[in-house]
């Protein structure tokens, strides 16, 4: 990578321990400004873990995260969604019941100035802010392709718009580091296709790192400029996708050969 691009996340010697049990331990990674990076591994490999201790759902036991260069140690999940990193989840978390305007709306959180008072009297700033938010989520819904579904529930749109749509919603806090975790599961070949090219639309539109988890080895493969592999919750080994195809030690750990 070239010494010219900013290093957005610089992930030291990670490990975390649930009892007597190392879930992960001695994670190393690095991703910089505007790529795009595969972690993937066998099912309990650790993945989501790792996930959580970037966000801080789980704090690590030891190690250190580095978040455009600065630590992140004792802030908060909340800190952290502020400080620029966004996620979504294998299994799709949208405000089913609300509209698919009112979910990208929620993304705004981070960016709301008026005060609990305006928003119940609906003063001048509420009324303002609202409206910059409603054009805001509008253009955003445009990006993925939605905004003709901006009145309809979330609930009724089909998967592969839901998915968009949780994509939308994240980038809703501006972040600059956007986390994937398992964002074909569930889809059709075509979906899958499509999921490829708006996460390539989505770094070059918004100009941020994705870290993706993903066992769709055509969309890793097909869209990861690196890759981790993890194992046991140990690294196993990182790379170009060539160099991750043609390991012995990769193909060992999936195929158990």
């Amino acid at each position: 990578m070239s010494d010219s691009k900013l290093i957005v996340l610089d992930v030291k010697d990670l490990g975390i321990d649930f009892g007597g049990l190392t879930a992960v331990n001695d994670f190393c990674l690095q991703i910089y400004e505007k790529e795009i990076v595969g972690l993937i591994g066998p099912n309990g490999a650790g993945k989501t873990t790792v996930f959580n201790m970037l966000t801080k759902v789980y704090q690590p036991s030891r190690g250190q995260i580095f978040f455009c260069g600065e630590d992140t140690a004792k802030k908060t999940v909340v800190d952290m969604n502020k400080a620029g990193i966004a996620r979504t989840f294998q299994n799709i978390r949208l405000f089913s019941k609300l509209s698919v305007l009112d979910n990208v709306m929620t993304g705004f959180h981070n960016s709301i100035t008026y005060s609990p008072v305006s928003a119940v009297l609906r003063l001048p700033s509420f009324r303002a802010q609202e409206r910059e938010f409603t054009k805001k989520a509008m253009e955003l819904l445009s990006i993925f392709g939605l905004e003709d579904q901006a009145g309809q529930m979330a609930a009724n749109l089909p998967y592969g718009a839901q998915r968009r749509l949780e994509i939308a919603r994240a980038m809703a806090t501006n972040p600059k580091l956007l986390l994937l975790d398992e964002p074909a599961a569930g889809m059709n070949p075509q979906e899958t296709e499509e999921l490829m090219d708006m996460i390539r639309l989505v770094r070059d539109h918004f100009g941020i790192a994705i870290l993706l988890i993903e066992h769709d080895m055509k969309l890793v493969m097909g869209i990861c400029e690196r890759i981790t592999v993890l194992n046991y919750g140990m690294l196993l080994a990182e790379g170009t996708p060539d160099e991750i195809q043609n390991n012995p030690a990769v193909v060992k750990a999936y195929l158990g050969e």
